[in-house]
């Protein structure tokens, strides 16, 4: 399988940096074909420009600030995407990927009678999110409802195939974990990664 691992940190020495690593080196060993794209080493600029705004509606819709990408995306099988969560939502630079990659034409197509939009992004057959919360487990779910599952599974997802293979793969409560768990974590990652086929 085709997998474009999409990292979205600004350390290179962060712990989302280990977990990409550690998912790229599983998912290599695994036979898969690997595509790292790091946001933030690869220059990113998350920021949706006036002209990819004003023209939404445009078709066909210019994509040309972000062709690369979106060509990374369509030849993608699987999409794998590993990030913190900040204040229950994702960083910034994740955000716009979404904003400008899944634009018009690539990810969705408006119906121009002003109905549901058609999903195109059905090359997209697994779908998984490696992250952390530097809140605990009972806050994320209970008290905050996984927002960013909710927006991963429900909004995103929703323009890949209709059998998506889903995952969200969380360690909670970041600032107090040990190297211990941080260590089990990246096992469990590698682990539930090595059964992908």
């Amino acid at each position: 399988m085709r997998i474009l691992l999409v990292l979205a940190h600004p350390l290179e020495d962060s712990f989302a940096a280990a977990m990409a690593k550690a998912a790229q080196d599983t998912l290599a060993a695994g036979g898969h074909e690997v595509d790292l794209l790091d946001l933030y080493r690869e220059g990113f600029d998350p920021r949706l420009s006036q002209a990819e705004r004003g023209g939404y509606f445009n078709h066909p819709y210019d994509t040309s600030g972000v062709d690369d990408i979106v060509a990374r995306l369509r030849a993608a099988e699987g999409l794998i995407l590993v990030f913190p969560q900040w204040w229950f939502n994702f960083p910034a630079i994740l955000k716009g990927f979404f904003d400008r990659a899944f634009a018009p034409g690539v990810a969705f197509t408006h119906d121009p009678a002003g109905g549901r939009i058609v999903p195109k992004l059905t090359n997209i057959r697994l779908f998984w999110a490696l992250t952390t919360t530097g809140s605990p487990w009972w806050i994320v779910h209970l008290y905050m409802g996984n927002p960013v599952r909710r927006l991963l599974k429900r909004g995103i997802a929703a323009f890949c195939a209709k059998r998506l293979n889903f995952r969200m793969l969380a360690l909670h409560d970041m600032d107090r974990v040990t190297d211990a768990g941080r260590k089990a974590h990246l096992a469990r990652i590698r682990n539930v990664l090595a059964n992908i086929r």
